[in-house]
């Protein structure tokens, strides 16, 4: 099985997800240099199509499974809270959402922070006051909600959860959701 990765950093969840499958890393986006030495340390030579926006994802070799961690900066908490929107750097999880219709993986492994609870979203969607709360006029949509609404869109079924840090041995409780997808013709495997 191939793995792609999206918004990469240093690669630590494209490592946890070979150790976790036995999957190979094909591909890279991380546009930002320093953790993309880093990549060219752990995966050497592997390529890194650096831009999630340019890539034509229909070109390159296709994958399995799909990785990443979209931008944070936007719903973490010790950000500016701008939410889940076209306007913010976390709104380029449109992009992840593009890369999962063009590839159609098997699996899509999803990574950030607690504030993607929390964080507002805004997605165009239509609503009515009986379906969602509503703050200041508009939906009170969360950005999980949007994520996990975008992939149904895609005909994904996910699952998620959240885990600190020091649940797996860290010395700190830096706390992450974690989505897995996967299409919804299929069940997911239980081990």
């Amino acid at each position: 099985m191939k793995i792609g990765s999206l918004f990469s950093g240093y690669g630590g969840l494209d490592l946890a997800v070979t150790a976790v499958t036995g999957a190979e890393v094909t591909w890279h986006c991380e546009w930002d240099d320093a953790p993309t030495k880093i990549l060219e340390t752990n995966f050497p030579g592997i390529p890194n199509y650096r831009d999630v926006t340019k890539v034509d994802f229909t070109k390159i070799e296709p994958v399995d499974i799909l990785t990443g961690g979209f931008p944070c900066q936007d719903l973490s908490l010790a950000g500016k809270r701008k939410g889940l929107t076209n306007e913010t750097r976390s709104g380029l999880w449109s992009q992840f959402a593009r890369a999962v219709d063009e590839i159609r993986p098997q699996l899509v492994v999803i990574e950030n922070v607690r504030g993607l609870l929390s964080a507002k979203a805004d997605n165009g969607m239509e609503y009515s006051e009986e379906d969602l709360a509503i703050l200041n006029g508009k939906p009170a949509l969360r950005a999980l909600g949007a994520v996990l609404g975008d992939l149904a869109d895609l005909g994904y079924d996910a699952k998620w959860t959240g885990v600190r840090a020091s649940d797996a041995g860290a010395a700190h409780q830096r706390f992450r959701i974690f989505i897995i997808a996967y299409p919804n013709s299929q069940r997911p495997i239980h081990r």
